[in-house]
């Protein structure tokens, strides 16, 4: 059955080395852990770059020099590596963060302006409506919880986005509410309110876990090539 749930380190761990033994393979351990393809991706690329300290929480972002960005950009450039292959060489821990240098060099933007780059985790929060708070989390659902596209989409800080998620896969739809201070038009949601919000979000999980099937097809058939 998939694991339901955020997965500890420990579990992370057990399902990249089965992976890299040889016990499982990607497509049993994405359905076997209920993760994303990309996920498991992400957590090999970073055992390998770091060990086990890579699937560690980390407690701040990583500093890049601006040299470190300007290469690492250059090279995925001339086509040489990929954006994983990238990310690895460079230890660079979020590919939607080389995206941000690559979108920023295309566009002549400078490296040395203070935290370009990783700026794009350092945004800062906005208020929102209940509406925008469902549209935002529906987009980032369907767009495989990818943070960095969410923020550069909403203009919203990362804080606010991880919040907004957590809060709806625990309460659902009621989760969005915000209920601080006297904002007295949130204080609950009307039950066309409800359901409309419901039916955006199942639109956008249903849109997800589609793309990941197709994805994991693909991958099957792959490794049963290999067999």
């Amino acid at each position: 059955m998939p694991h339901k749930g955020r997965l500890s380190v420990e579990e992370k761990i057990k399902a990249v080395e089965s992976y890299q033994s040889g016990e499982m393979g990607k497509a049993a351990i994405v359905s076997r852990y209920g993760i994303g393809l990309t996920t498991l991706r992400d957590w090999l690329r970073l055992y390998e770059a770091r060990g086990a300290q890579g699937l560690m929480p980390a407690n701040k972002w990583r500093k890049y020099t601006p040299e470190l960005k300007r290469q690492a950009v250059n090279e995925y450039l001339s086509g040489s590596l990929s954006q994983a292959d990238i990310c690895l060489k460079y230890d660079i821990s979020q590919r939607s963060m080389l995206r941000v240098w690559i979108k920023l060099y295309n566009s002549h933007g400078d490296f040395k302006q203070p935290n370009s780059g990783g700026a794009i985790y350092m945004a800062k929060g906005r208020d929102t409506t209940l509406e925008e708070r469902v549209d935002i989390v529906s987009w980032c659902i369907a767009n495989n919880k990818d943070y960095g596209k969410t923020i550069e989409q909403y203009g919203v800080s990362y804080q606010q986005i991880y919040a907004w998620v957590r809060k709806y896969e625990k309460d659902g739809p009621e989760g969005l509410i915000d209920r601080r201070g006297n904002r007295k038009d949130e204080t609950s949601m009307n039950e066309v309110e409800r359901l409309q919000a419901q039916l955006k979000l199942k639109e956008a999980e249903n849109y997800r876990l589609q793309m990941e099937n197709d994805l994991l097809k693909k991958l099957e058939a792959l490794e049963r090539g290999c067999d």
